[in-house]
């Protein structure tokens, strides 16, 4: 049987991959959160493995508060760097394959055309440069890993846009949403089902070599106005979507004005078909709603 080991169970990707764990009697996963492991520990890492004979590593556990990383650059450097090469370090000693999840924000947000995995990083947030550190330290440590580059991250669990929009969406008329920040949102249920497609194919070949950095969302692009907007429409709501631009809303960290993931290489590689992002919002709020 294949043991799989999940960190950051209780967040949106890992609850979703905890659901669709269900589908897969043959597989023997070990979800865990900060309760069962530290992954900032290496310590506890290691006792953690120990004779438990894990195939795989999926690595939910990040910390995501973009904004409050910036006031608070030593935790987010300690999860979303150091955790990650504590994880890269004990997966290369016990032969585990780990299954990363990275982030749009190591990109500058400067660009015009969608991002490939090989075009030049620039974070412009300590959230997108703790990320990229991560990402780094995974490619040094332990190469035979795949690293998934995710945007817009929405789910029925946790907080997130598209529960944000929901709820502001039944309490009042109107929201402004800014319409110069250029995306794609991805449904974490997707997301788990392709990580699972992964992780069957690397079950099957044994001698698969395109370990490395991928690209995942759903397909399409669209600014956070239209995603909010197709949100209420979904969701049958009479509030009405007015469109802004970020200098409306101060933060304290930089966003992308423009993170679009090329997935050509995800597709090609694990023949991966990818729903589009207006298709699956129906899906996450009757989830929701159910």
């Amino acid at each position: 049987m294949t043991n799989i080991l999940v960190t950051g169970s209780k967040g949106q990707l890992g609850s979703e991959i905890k659901e669709l764990s269900k589908n897969y009697p043959n597989i023997h996963f070990v979800f865990t959160d900060i309760e069962e492991l530290d992954i900032t520990s290496f310590a506890d890492i290691e006792n953690f493995v120990a004779g438990k004979k894990f195939s795989y590593l999926i690595n939910c556990a990040a910390y995501t508060n973009v904004d409050g990383a910036e006031e608070n650059k030593e935790m987010a450097e300690l999860l979303n760097a150091e955790a990650t090469k504590n994880l890269a370090t004990i997966s290369k000693q016990n032969n585990i394959i780990p299954i990363h999840i990275s982030t749009d924000y190591v990109f500058s947000g400067k660009g015009f055309k969608p991002y490939s995995e090989e075009e030049q990083t620039e974070p412009q947030s300590v959230y997108g440069d703790t990320k990229l550190k991560g990402e780094n330290y995974l490619q040094e440590i332990c190469p035979n890993h795949i690293t998934i580059r995710t945007s817009w991250l929405y789910s029925p669990f946790g907080k997130n846009f598209l529960k944000t929009m929901l709820n502001l969406g039944k309490e009042r008329d109107e929201l402004q949403v800014v319409t110069d920040q250029v995306g794609t949102p991805t449904y974490a249920y997707d997301l788990a089902s392709c990580i699972m497609q992964i992780i069957e194919r690397l079950e099957k070949d044994n001698l698969f070599e395109d370990f490395g950095i991928y690209h995942y969302s759903n397909e399409g692009i669209c600014s956070w106005f239209d995603f909010a907007t197709e949100i209420q429409i979904v969701a049958n709501n009479n509030c009405k979507i007015n469109s802004t631009d970020s200098e409306s809303f101060k933060t304290l960290a930089k966003r992308p004005h423009y993170s679009v993931l090329n997935k050509s290489k995800i597709k090609h590689i694990f023949e991966l078909d990818i729903p589009h992002w207006r298709g699956r919002i129906s899906h996450c709020i009757n989830r929701i709603k159910s």
